[in-house]
């Protein structure tokens, strides 16, 4: 019998609507929204299900909608005694993935993430910061790349996500430089990303002290389920470690790819996506066909996870 994995949705997986058909028809699950409305002080279940994709986009916004809505998808499965074998989220989802293990309790990772967006967002000054995606190139012409462009500023790395995909962030004339070297080096493209502050890389520092702060004041329980951690991509199952990964999970390289190669190593053939999108299966089949992918977003798609898992 191999073994199952839940993934959990990062950020720019975002859209108005997200979540409504499963917590229309879950009560556990629109439970989650009414909490969170309660824990940030304002409807967050309007702007996810009636607002505009511009508020949606702003990174404070953006980051406790999306894990909002993860964990109200979650929902239902939990409801169906479907329990994963080990959890892993990209960027923000790691919190998450650190709610569905039992690490954090939701109303303390809702309200942390909205911070965490404030902190991201004002560290480096919009128009400052650049995010781009290079594809076709591996990981170490990506980073050689990177090393050509510093004398234009600051430009690292910041997702390892499948084979041929890395996405750099950094200083705007260094990430264009980089793009540049890229499609020199044989890049099938290079496109700048539609965000608004250079997220996993050196200059969002400030960030994380700010958040290491916030998590002082959060206590975090004994998790039941392991969780693969983005900044070293191995797994965890000690709390004490978890504060310390998520301050440098906001400066450094999210290893996306390696953390998927690391649970289908241990044995993980099956992985359910949970939340909007499904980029992240997306990653995964590219990393390795073999696996089963699934994903829970809406009533289709949890019926036919339902179906595949034979509940």
């Amino acid at each position: 019998m191999g073994k199952l994995a839940f993934l959990f949705s990062g950020q720019g997986a975002q859209y108005v609507g997200m979540g409504k058909q499963i917590a229309e028809e879950y009560k556990s699950s629109d439970s989650i929204f009414n909490e969170a409305s309660e824990v940030l002080g304002f409807d967050i279940k309007k702007m996810i299900f009636e607002g505009d994709d511009e508020t949606l986009k702003i990174t404070e916004n953006t980051q406790p909608c999306i894990v909002t809505t993860s964990i109200a998808c979650l929902q239902p499965l939990l409801e169906k005694g479907i329990k994963p074998d080990v959890v892993a989220g990209l960027s923000l989802g790691e919190y998450s993935a650190h709610v569905a293990a039992g690490t954090m309790a939701f109303s303390d990772a809702v309200a942390l993430v909205r911070k965490r967006g404030k902190f991201m967002q004002e560290a480096v000054p919009v128009g400052v910061g650049a995010m781009a995606a290079i594809i076709g190139l591996d990981n170490e012409k990506v980073i050689e790349c990177c090393n050509k462009a510093r004398d234009f500023g600051i430009v690292e790395p910041a997702n390892f996500n499948c084979p041929g995909q890395v996405v750099v962030a950094g200083e705007v004339k260094a990430v264009e430089k980089a793009m540049e070297i890229a499609k020199e080096a044989g890049a099938k493209r290079a496109m700048l990303l539609p965000v608004s502050a250079p997220f996993h890389c050196s200059l969002l520092k400030p960030a994380g002290e700010k958040l290491a702060a916030e998590l002082e004041k959060i206590e975090l329980k004994d998790m039941n389920i392991p969780v693969v951690t983005n900044v070293t991509a191995e797994y965890i199952l000690d709390k004490n470690k978890v504060k310390d990964l998520l301050i440098r999970q906001v400066s450094s390289s999210v290893l996306f790819e390696e953390s998927i190669r690391k649970m289908i190593d241990d044995g993980v053939d099956t992985f359910v996506e949970i939340g909007p999108g499904k980029t992240l299966i997306g990653f995964v089949k590219k990393i390795n066909k073999d696996v089963k992918t699934l994903n829970v977003e809406d009533l289709e798609s949890l019926s036919n996870t339902f179906k595949e898992l034979g509940y």
